[in-house]
């Protein structure tokens, strides 16, 4: 199993970034998958889970500005982040999951900073 962050980046409060997730060693279409972020001096905290039917989940603080997806021709998991605050800084990991709030395999990490 491996899970490739990229799309992370420097942006304005306000801004957007898309975040993918590149598996590999598996088909992560039939596995929930999710994303979690780290800020600095926290632990980490669940982000949004996309189950294996599609369903789609989200913690209260993204709602209605974040997006997950996934192209399963790519075997990639999307998450479109709009509307980007300060508090959004962080390190955001992908993961397999055990379910869509709890990861069993995670990538590396992609950096995330919002400021202005």
């Amino acid at each position: 199993v491996q899970l490739v962050e990229s799309g992370g980046g420097l942006v304005q409060p306000g801004g957007s970034l898309r975040l993918s997730c590149a598996a590999s060693g598996f088909t992560s279409s039939g596995w929930p998958m999710l994303w979690a972020r780290q800020a600095p001096g926290k632990g980490r905290e669940w982000v949004s889970g996309i189950a294996s039917d599609g369903s789609t989940y989200y913690a209260d603080s993204v709602k209605g500005r974040f997006t997950i997806s996934r192209d399963n021709s790519k075997n990639t998991i999307y998450l479109q982040m709009n509307n980007l605050k300060n508090d959004d800084t962080a390190v955001y990991y992908c993961a397999k999951g055990l379910t869509v709030r709890a990861g069993r395999n995670w990538g590396q990490g992609t950096q995330v900073t919002v400021s202005s």
